[in-house]
């Protein structure tokens, strides 16, 4: 049977902007390697998975171009908004997500609110130095490295060497400073050790930047910006256990597989 799927534009102002994600919609489980192979065919950072569960909630797994990761903020905003836009869940019920990141729940308000865990960075010292970054502090969680450099421009001017940071290990390197404008702080994350060199907006990197600047601007409430080339706004509000992100979506493909 032909399945459907949809490429969906996340944490997005409009059409080509944000971060897109494929999403792909399953009566129910499939095998593994069929999921990488899409996920491979998509080539977008991730592509998402989603079947339905007879609690009414619904399975939700993350696939890169080239492997499974555990949480993936803008795939599963991508997920709600196809199973909204397309009359799978009405607009007036959560989406609960059972994940390898636990339970995640998306409600359709103003934005899409995502209910995610905190992921707060701990000190660390980098495995090596990065060409063209100046840390003024360095960290990491179960996920990625975090450096904070001093100021808005190092971040948008970085110059990634992919081999460097794939040397790194872990799933990424967030790369942050302070905005000294209408954002709290800006941010680019880089994975091509998990088959993304740089992702245009990461919702899970900012269950770790979050709290990280929440802490330094005492502030529950904050609004970031990823200084990707597409760019991408993301809300967060911090609880004492929880991430709320909050962004936008739009749909801009829809299609159905046939293999």
């Amino acid at each position: 049977m032909p399945t459907p799927i949809l490429v969906v534009d996340a944490f997005a102002t409009g059409p080509f902007t944000g971060n897109p994600a494929g999403v792909c919609l399953l009566e129910g489980p499939a095998q593994e390697p069929w999921m990488q192979s899409v996920a491979s065919e998509m080539k977008h950072a991730e592509t998402a998975f989603v079947y339905p569960l007879v609690d009414g909630g619904f399975s939700l797994r993350w696939f890169t171009p080239t492997t499974e990761v555990d949480l993936c903020g803008h795939a599963t905003l991508a997920s709600a908004h196809a199973l909204w836009s397309t009359g799978r869940l009405a607009t007036t019920q959560v989406a609960h997500f059972q994940t390898r990141s636990g339970l995640l729940t998306a409600t359709k308000s103003e934005h899409i609110e995502l209910d995610f865990p905190l992921e707060g960075p701990q000190a660390a010292q980098l495995p090596h130095p990065i060409p063209g970054l100046d840390p003024i502090w360095t960290g990491r969680n179960r996920m990625d490295w975090i450096v904070e450099v001093a100021d808005e421009a190092e971040v948008r001017s970085f110059v990634p060497d992919f081999q460097n940071i794939s040397s790194l290990g872990l799933r990424g390197l967030q790369v942050t400073a302070r905005s000294p404008g209408e954002f709290d702080f800006v941010s680019r994350f880089f994975a091509p050790q998990s088959g993304v060199d740089e992702d245009p907006v990461t919702g899970s990197a900012h269950c770790c930047l979050g709290p990280y600047w929440g802490a330094k601007l005492r502030k529950s409430s904050l609004k970031a910006f990823q200084a990707s080339s597409r760019g991408g706004v993301v809300g967060i509000r911090l609880t004492p256990e929880r991430a709320i992100l909050l962004g936008d979506a739009v749909t801009v493909l829809e299609g159905v597989l046939y293999c």
